[in-house]
């Protein structure tokens, strides 16, 4: 749909804005144009519109040359919606998106046809415009204005749309509004979308590749995926980011990190000064959040919780609906569901076992109950073993995964070790939970010897408290 060959342009020759670029970009696809400010984001959409002249390279568009298309004829095939607009003219919102029709119009009269109304009507309305359109362009908000440029732009049925920041002004609902209809528009329509973004987020959201420019060269063009590497991005924007993938979709998310969060930060050690045992329940409380991966009833998704709490259930507990009365008691009780993780034992909590580990800078804090209690829906008793594993450090995500895969194989090899191999709590245990939380303060646990140490502690830990807790709770096979 449009190639750019070894284009160079902006400023002079001598010194240009753009170096050397050469892509393509399909049709129908919705493609981004990424860079931190004075990269050339802008110098290139006005080129390629042909806002502005190059000084080499070329420019094809539907495999004709950009500057060989006459103004209307061009206006047939792109539309732009630029980053700000102001009007000589004091016009209505629907003279404004009107104004899009022009490239349409034919011969000297130029008038205006049922098809030219039925247009601006149906891309008014898409855009969300409709109830200004006798309205003043002039007396509307920054991000109505944006939605009324869009409308124009839109009017014009154009092949390419090209968008400087389009989520510019807009609050969250018609960001997502104005880029799903981009996107729609792109499957439906095969409309090509080239879009500037300073969002990373939305663009990886929406982009089906991204141009990422640095200092007037092309850094990398390629699906977001690609160039959305953490590494790249501290890089070229020269900022510290954490890079996770989306909740819902295989792409890619990019989080700022505050400078003033490291000097903030206290040392802090996770040990039994905040354990509080009593016989309804076993509380964790820190005076910080930490990151955690939970099976919990309460906290199950991974966030970050600063109270850890396990409740003893009695036989008559009913748990129809277990998360739902979780939250009605920790209500109750004065905990904060949000910040909370909330378990369920049948176990007496009263026998829990909990010991501080450390080695080589790296310290955690294993908490385990365990034992055949009262059992909460059921007639027939079923042991369960709950672990809590807290570490003073800062975890990958992967030391995650890898501190819950130790800690479930260190509670198997204490079942095993203790003579507990068939029909017993190993094979039966439904009711167990896990949780492996972090300070993410202090050394840094990514992979290699640190990654090895704390591997080392969990694998400790979890199995000789697990051994502890069940000979606290009187549990003996059989």
């Amino acid at each position: 749909m449009l190639t750019v060959t070894e284009l160079i342009g902006g400023y002079t020759r001598e010194m240009p804005v753009l170096k050397n670029l050469t892509f393509e970009v399909a049709r129908g696809e919705l493609f981004g144009i990424l860079g931190p400010n004075g990269s050339g984001k802008t110098t290139l959409l006005q080129m390629m519109s042909g806002i502005l002249p190059y000084h080499s390279g070329e420019i094809m568009l539907k495999g004709k040359r950009l500057q060989d298309y006459r103004t209307k004829e061009l206006a047939r095939v792109i539309a732009v919606l630029p980053q700000h607009s102001t009007q000589a003219f004091s016009y209505t919102v629907k003279e404004t998106v009107s104004l899009g029709r022009y490239a349409h119009q034919k011969g000297l009269l130029q008038s205006w046809s049922t098809e030219d109304e039925e247009v601006v009507q149906k891309v008014m309305k898409q855009t969300g415009v409709t109830q200004f359109q006798h309205i003043s362009f002039e007396q509307l908000s920054g991000g109505e204005k944006q939605r009324v440029l869009l409308a124009q732009s839109l009017a014009q049925e154009p092949e390419i749309l090209f968008l400087d920041e389009p989520t510019n002004h807009l609050d969250l609902s018609y960001q997502k509004e104005l880029l799903d209809l981009m996107k729609r528009w792109t499957k439906k329509k095969d409309l090509t979308v080239i879009s500037i973004f300073h969002d990373l987020n939305l663009a990886s959201l929406y982009c089906d590749r991204l141009l990422l420019l640095d200092k007037g060269k092309i850094q990398i063009n390629d699906k977001p995926n690609e160039v959305l590497k953490r590494e790249r991005i501290q890089a070229i924007y020269q900022t510290e980011i954490e890079n996770r993938p989306h909740p819902n979709l295989p792409k890619p998310q990019l989080f700022i990190v505050p400078a003033h969060l490291a000097e903030e930060q206290e040392a802090l050690v996770i040990n039994e000064q905040y354990l509080e045992v009593t016989d309804k329940w076993l509380v964790l409380k820190l005076p910080i959040p930490l990151k955690t991966l939970s099976s919990g009833v309460t906290g199950t998704e991974n966030g970050w919780y600063k109270t850890f709490v396990n409740c003893h259930a009695k036989l008559t507990y009913d748990c129809k609906n277990p998360r739902k009365e979780m939250i009605g008691y920790l209500s109750s009780e004065g905990f904060n569901p949000s910040e909370t993780v909330g378990m369920i034992t049948d176990v007496d909590v009263q026998t829990v076992t909990a010991c501080f580990y450390e080695e080589d800078n790296i310290s955690t804090f294993i908490v385990v109950t365990a034992g055949k209690g009262d059992v909460v829906d059921t007639s027939r008793v079923v042991p369960s073993i709950h672990t809590w594993v807290f570490v003073n450090g800062c975890l990958s995500e992967g030391v995650f995964i890898q501190g819950l895969i130790t800690a479930t194989e260190a509670k198997v090899k204490a079942l095993h070790d203790c003579g507990a191999e068939t029909n017993t709590p190993s094979t039966e245990a439904s009711k167990d939970s896990i949780l492996i939380a972090a300070s993410q303060r202090g050394t840094n646990i990514r992979h290699g010897e640190s990654m090895a140490s704390l591997d080392k502690l969990v694998g400790t830990g979890v199995y000789e408290c697990t051994l502890l807790a069940m000979k606290n709770s009187g549990w003996k096979d059989g």
